[in-house]
C-alpha cells in the first residue's frame, strides 16, 4: 500500500485501526509513565549508587528537559518524514535506552542514559495526535482522540502506583526493563499497523529547532528555579535567555515561506490558540493537584502510603470513563461548551477536596476524587480534538507537538507553584495548592467557553472544508 493512497483515506480499514490505535496506547503508557515512574523510586536508586540527592534528581529532571525540548522538532520533522517514521524511530530508542537505564551501574550512566530515552519518548508523544488524525475517519476523529486523551491522564495518575508495585516485588532496575518486552511488541504491531502519510517536501529547519530548544528547555528551568527557590539573579538570566531566544525565533519564523517549526501559523487560528492556552491552564491546575494530594493527605489526615494510593485512584478511573464518553459527546455537541462544563466539575472537585472536613471517611475522599477525574477527563477529549481538527492535515504534526508542549507547560508550571507554595507556607500550602488549583481550572473553563463565540469559533470550518476538499478530490 502506497503513503500517497492511504493519506488520503479517510482513516485506516477495519482491523488495522484497531491495531494502529493499540500501537499508539502503549507507545504512550510507557513514555508517560516513565515520566513519572522514577520519582517513586528516586530516593531508592539514589541510596543503590551512593549518590547524593542533588545530583541523583537529574534521573527526573534529565528526561523531562529533553521531552520538552525535542517535541516541536520531532513533530517538525514527522511532517517532513512521515509521522510514522518519528514514532517507530523514538520507539526504538525508547526501548534501547530502557534496556541501558536497568543494567546502568552508576548514577552517571543511568541519567545518560535517562535522557536518552527522554529524546526517544519525545519521538513517540510529538506525533501520536497526528496519528491517530489518520487512523480515525473524521467523523469518529473525537472517539479516537478520547482514547488517546484517556490513555494519557490515566498513565500520568497511575504511574506512581505501578512504580510502588513493581519496588514491591524487584528491584528498581525492573521498573526499566519492563519497558524492553513491551517495546518490542509495540514495535512489530507498528512496523504493520501504523498509518502512512505524503511527507512535506521542505527541509528541515535547524536553527529553529535550537532556538525552540532553548527557549523551551531554559524558559522551563526558569519556572522551575522559582518554585526552588533559586538566587534571583539566576532565575532572571534564565528568563532573559529564554525571552532572547523565543523573541529570535519568532522573528525567524514570521519571515519564513515554509511551515514554522513553532506553529505561529496555526496560533493564529483563535479556536486553536485559545484550545491551547486552555489546555496549559487545566494541566497546571491538574499538576498542582497531583503534587500536592500526597502531601496533603499524609500531612493532613495522617493516610499511610498504600492508603493514598487507593483513595487517589478514583481520578483515574473517572478520567477513564470520562475521556471515551465525552469523545462522543464532541461529534454532537460544541467543544468549548463541553470543555467548559468538564473543568467547572474539575473546580468543583478541587475545591471539595481542599474543604475536606477534619475527619474525613474513605467515602469523602473517594467521591471527590471522583468528581476531580469525570471533570477533566471530560475537558480533555474535547480540547484535544479541537486542537488537532482545526489544523490542516499536513500541520497535524505542528498540532500534535504543539498539544505536547501546552501539557508540559501547565504541568511544569503547576509543580513549580506547589514547591513554593510549600517552601512559603509549610502547614498550609497543600490547601493552598489545591485552591490555586481551582484557580486555574476557572480559568480554564472561561478560555473554553470563549471558544463559542463566532470569533472564538472561527478558524475549524474552513479547515474541515479545506480538508473535505482534499479527501475528495485527491
Amino acid at each position: 500500500m502506497s503513503p500517497t493512497v492511504v493519506e488520503y483515506a479517510d482513516g485506516l480499514p477495519l482491523p488495522q485501526r484497531y491495531w494502529a490505535i493499540v500501537t499508539i496506547a502503549f507507545g504512550i503508557v510507557m513514555a508517560v509513565v516513565d515520566g513519572a515512574i522514577a520519582n517513586v523510586a528516586l530516593p531508592t536508586i539514589a541510596s543503590d549508587l551512593n549518590a547524593s540527592p542533588a545530583f541523583s534528581i537529574w534521573i527526573v529532571n534529565g528526561y523531562q528537559l529533553a521531552v520538552t525540548i525535542s517535541l516541536l522538532p520531532l513533530a517538525s520533522l514527522g511532517e517532513i518524514i512521515g509521522y510514522r517514521r518519528v514514532y517507530i524511530a523514538g520507539l526504538v530508542l525508547f526501548t534501547l535506552a530502557s534496556l541501558f537505564c536497568a543494567l546502568a551501574h552508576t548514577l552517571l550512566l543511568l541519567t545518560v542514559a535517562r535522557i536518552v530515552q527522554g529524546f526517544g519518548a519525545a519521538g513517540i508523544l510529538s506525533v501520536n495526535s497526528a496519528l491517530v488524525r489518520y487512523t480515525y475517519p473524521h467523523d469518529q476523529l473525537g472517539r479516537g482522540i478520547g482514547i488517546n486523551a484517556m490513555v494519557v491522564a490515566t498513565s500520568a495518575a497511575v504511574g506512581p502506583t505501578i512504580a510502588a508495585g513493581i519496588l514491591a516485588v524487584a528491584s528498581w532496575p525492573y521498573l526499566f526493563a519492563v519497558n524492553v518486552p513491551i517495546g518490542l511488541i509495540t514495535l512489530a504491531l507498528a512496523w504493520r499497523s501504523l498509518p502512512y502519510a505524503r511527507p512535506a517536501e521542505h527541509a528541515f529547519d535547524w536553527q529553529s529547532a535550537g532556538l525552540s530548544a532553548i527557549t523551551f528547555g531554559v524558559g522551563i528551568a526558569a519556572i522551575d528555579s522559582v518554585g526552588h527557590g533559586e538566587p534571583l539573579a539566576t532565575v532572571l538570566l534564565q528568563f532573559a535567555i529564554a525571552a532572547a531566544a523565543a523573541a529570535a525565533l519568532i522573528y525567524r519564523e514570521t519571515h519564513m515561506e515554509t511551515p514554522p517549526l513553532l506553529p505561529i501559523d496555526l496560533l493564529r487560528i483563535p479556536i486553536f490558540a485559545l484550545s491551547i492556552a486552555t489546555s496549559i491552564a487545566s494541566f497546571c491546575g491538574q499538576m498542582l493537584a497531583f503534587v500536592a494530594l500526597p502531601f496533603y493527605l499524609q500531612s493532613r489526615f495522617g493516610y499511610t502510603a498504600v492508603r493514598m494510593g487507593l483513595l487517589i485512584t478514583p481520578w483515574p478511573i473517572a478520567v477513564a470513563f470520562a475521556a471515551p464518553l465525552a469523545g462522543r459527546l464532541v461529534e454532537r455537541f460544541p467543544a468549548g461548551l463541553l470543555g467548559g462544563i468538564g473543568l467547572l466539575i474539575f473546580a468543583l472537585g478541587l475545591a471539595t477536596l481542599a474543604l475536606l472536613p477534619a475527619h474525613p471517611t474513605p467515602s469523602d475522599v473517594i467521591w471527590r476524587m471522583a468528581l476531580a477525574g469525570f471533570g477533566f477527563g471530560l475537558f480533555q477529549t474535547p480540547n484535544n480534538r479541537t486542537m488537532i481538527a482545526a489544523a490542516p492535515r499536513e500541520r497535524s504534526g505542528g498540532a500534535s507537538g504543539m498539544l505536547g508542549t501546552a501539557r508540559l507547560l501547565g504541568q511544569t508550571t503547576g509543580a513549580a507553584l506547589v514547591a513554593l507554595f510549600l517552601a512559603r507556607y509549610p502547614a498550609e500550602g497543600t490547601q493552598l495548592s489545591l485552591l490555586a488549583g481551582v484557580g486555574f481550572a476557572l480559568v480554564g473553563a472561561m478560555l473554553s467557553m470563549l471558544r463559542l463565540s463566532p470569533a472564538g469559533a472561527r478558524g475549524v470550518e474552513e479547515v474541515r472544508v479545506r480538508d473535505g476538499q482534499r479527501l475528495k478530490g485527491e
